[in-house]
């Protein structure tokens, strides 16, 4: 599942980017889907952030031991954060694909693989994984939203968009999904539809960066320029150390510079 992950990191004014704010780390205890109980796969999942490595040696230790689907979930995890997202992500799979577990927790297994996917650059393998885990909860919001991502990274924008209308047919009040559509119909050249979809983000959250982000955007291109950099600035004032904060700052660059820089 996508935290801010999810906003206008997609793209800036000069066109599509890889989905910056998917190299955010992924969800570690105790959002993890719970693939085993008992005190080794907690103390497994607790080293992870503080010590990667650690975590990786036990999780393999203990996998020798006979640690199962637990062990191989946290050793994955485990090469995440210590930034080998490729080898993570095809471990997930393939612990989605065997699990015993049920169909929800092989389905949230899946979007950890599709989020280690973006994190590597790999938006084809990233819509797979999302895919696959929707083969399983067709109508799990999280995953919808990380295929759409996932679809926004390789210039599927309409793709992206239907994605993105399912959501809000299951959820209307997810900022994060306006802001998506706002963003996806920008790109399908309906400025005025985005303008509509990122005016519903802002009033179900007034202070969202990612709104903020697109919204600054959408201003620039209606010949807003002042209202667009006041955006940004806020934007940047909100979320002064993440992928969107980035976003509004080259953004501002672009400004500055003047027509001929974008």
């Amino acid at each position: 599942m996508l935290t801010a992950v999810a906003g206008t990191g997609w793209f800036v004014l000069s066109g599509p980017v890889m989905a910056e704010a998917a190299a955010e780390t992924l969800p570690l205890p105790p959002d993890v889907p719970r693939l085993a109980d008992g005190p080794e796969y907690e103390r497994c999942l607790a080293m992870i952030r503080a010590d990667a490595e650690g975590a990786r040696g036990y999780a393999e230790a203990w996998e020798q031991a006979g640690g199962g689907e637990g062990a191989r979930h946290c050793g994955a995890l485990a090469l995440l954060g210590l930034g080998e997202p490729e080898r993570a992500a095809e471990r997930l799979e393939q612990l989605g694909r065997s699990s015993r577990s049920s169909a929800t927790t092989r389905a949230s297994v899946f979007a950890q693989a599709g989020q280690a996917w973006m994190m590597a650059g790999d938006g084809n393998r990233a819509f797979g994984a999302a895919t696959m885990g929707l083969t399983l909860t067709p109508n799990d919001a999280e995953l919808l939203l990380d295929r759409a991502v996932a679809l926004g990274t390789l210039g599927r924008y309409g793709a992206a968009l239907e994605d993105v209308n399912r959501v809000l047919e299951i959820d209307g009040e997810r900022a994060e999904a306006w802001v998506f559509r706002a963003a996806a119909n920008r790109h399908l050249d309906k400025v005025d539809q985005a303008a509509d979809d990122v005016a519903r983000a802002l009033a179900l959250v007034p202070e969202n960066a990612e709104a903020l982000l697109e919204r600054g955007i959408i201003r620039q291109l209606k010949g807003d320029t002042a209202g667009a950099k006041q955006d940004w600035e806020r934007a940047v004032a909100l979320a002064p150390d993440s992928a969107t904060a980035d976003l509004a700052l080259q953004n501002l660059a672009l400004n500055e510079a003047g027509p001929q820089r974008r």
